[in-house]
């Protein structure tokens, strides 16, 4: 394989743990990607242990560098320059989104090393509530690239094809019908590889406007959030319409399910492979080559899976998602609370010693609540709901603990029946005391940064 077979003018690994380097270009970034085609390979504990060297400095540097650690890292007796253990990781408090909102620049550092490049700022689209922003670096960025080119390869796309993506275009310019078309699929395979065009449209235009849009654009790979993606199978599907061959659909943002797959492999003939990342703390996880479960890039983030007393989850439970980006010395965010929900699996039988992901499950915010005030995470039963052919689009809304509200955006009309029908698969998904309201929609309107909620919950708890 080529990657195999790059010359490796330092070890890029070795040059972000200690720092010595000054963050360049594609030498760099191919340099990064020959490093990662090893590591892939390096049994679990050698993982472990080249994460915990790099959270000696990471720790370190917070202790020494940003206000918001010193009196926290004191509070857990952290002597600076320190060997991190698992027993002291773990006595590090869990750092809430509110906490991090609330202490704003406070968790920015006063300095980073210069080899880690500039800083610069963003934001999170803020589907959990309030925005978060981060401070990152230059570094950070370039793991991120790093990361985004393994996903490449480990899918084996062909750079000579046209890409097409569905998503908001911040310039407002992709709209329906032309879209914007670009010359090459942009960083990270343009910096260092030649490839084909891009032809990209916003995700704010209709599904009509959409479709039209990949009929005449007929792009070889699709890329975009997975309710997009099924909203477009059910309009192919729907109206008859055959559409282009697609070689593979890349989707991120949103949890993906069984029932898509199986759509995407009906209507469109093709496979997904999905990515779970976040603006706030980089990629979490990219599907395996071999495999529908994700791995953990434990090279760039140290990832905790924990039940609700915060202790570790074992393989096939599911808890609450704890981030530590390693290489964010602009920002640390340790032990960080990112708000979503997964399981951990088993190591795979592709040889990989990155952990794995079975399944991400969504966010927090999707917990629906009952009478007892329990929260439940609220399993919709999708593959049951995607037998509704005429449906488009559906979000259950809960107002109290005993009322949800059914929003629905079909084609046609839906019928008493299948009302009736889609009742008893939710009240088996949700339980059976709910009353069920439903109402139509013309459209169900994304949250500004482009996606779908499935569930939402009105009820405070």
């Amino acid at each position: 394989m080529f990657l195999d077979r790059l010359p490796v003018p330092f070890s890029a690994l070795e040059a972000v743990a200690w720092p010595g380097v000054a963050v360049g270009g594609g030498a760099q970034l191919l340099a990064l990607m020959q490093q990662l085609g090893q590591s892939q390979w390096w049994p679990p504990e050698r993982l472990r242990r080249h994460q915990f060297r790099q959270l000696d400095r990471l720790v370190d540097h917070a202790y020494r560098a940003v206000p918001f650690y010193a009196e926290r890292l004191n509070a857990v007796g952290y002597r600076p320059g320190e060997e991190i253990s698992e027993s002291f990781w773990r006595s590090l408090p869990i750092l809430r989104r509110r906490e991090v909102q609330e202490a704003g620049a406070a968790l920015e550092a006063r300095a980073i090393p210069p080899e880690h490049g500039t800083t610069t700022r963003s934001s999170t689209s803020g589907s959990t509530g309030t925005p978060v922003r981060v401070l990152t670096s230059r570094l950070y960025y370039l793991m991120w690239l790093a990361i985004t080119l393994r996903d490449e390869f480990w899918q084996g796309r062909d750079f000579r094809l046209k890409l097409g993506i569905i998503r908001r275009d911040r310039e407002s310019q992709a709209f329906a019908p032309e879209g914007r078309a670009l010359p090459n699929w942009g960083p990270p395979v343009a910096t260092v590889f030649p490839s084909g065009p891009t032809a990209l449209v916003d995700s704010r235009s209709t599904i009509e406007e959409q479709a039209a849009w990949v009929l005449r654009e007929r792009p070889d790979y699709l890329h975009s959030f997975p309710s997009i993606i099924k909203e477009l199978a059910r309009w192919f599907r729907a109206t008859g319409t055959p559409p282009p061959p697609l070689r593979r659909i890349r989707t991120f943002g949103e949890a993906v399910g069984d029932d898509l797959r199986t759509l995407c492999r009906e209507v469109f003939g093709a496979g997904i492979s999905d990515v779970y990342s976040s603006i706030d703390a980089g990629y979490l996880g990219i599907q395996c080559p071999d495999h529908e479960h994700h791995h953990v890039p434990a090279e760039t983030i140290h990832l905790e899976v924990l039940d609700a007393l915060d202790r570790p989850c074992r393989p096939g439970e599911a808890g609450k998602v704890i981030v530590t980006p390693l290489h964010n010395f602009a920002m640390p965010l340790l032990r960080y609370e990112i708000g979503d929900i997964a399981e951990l699996g088993p190591p795979c039988s592709c040889g990989r010693g990155l952990p794995v992901l079975a399944r991400v499950l969504g966010k927090t915010r999707d917990t629906i609540v009952l009478p007892s005030g329990e929260r439940r995470f609220a399993h919709m039963g999708m593959k049951s709901i995607a037998e509704f052919r005429t449906l488009q689009q559906i979000q259950v809304v809960q107002k109290t603990v005993y009322d949800l509200e059914v929003k629905l955006v079909t084609r046609g009309t839906f019928g008493a029946e299948n009302e009736t029908t889609l009742a008893s698969v939710l009240r088996q998904a949700f339980g059976n005391h709910f009353a069920i309201a439903f109402t139509y929609h013309s459209v169900i309107p994304r949250s500004p940064g482009g996606k779908h909620f499935d569930f939402i919950s009105e009820v405070a708890g």
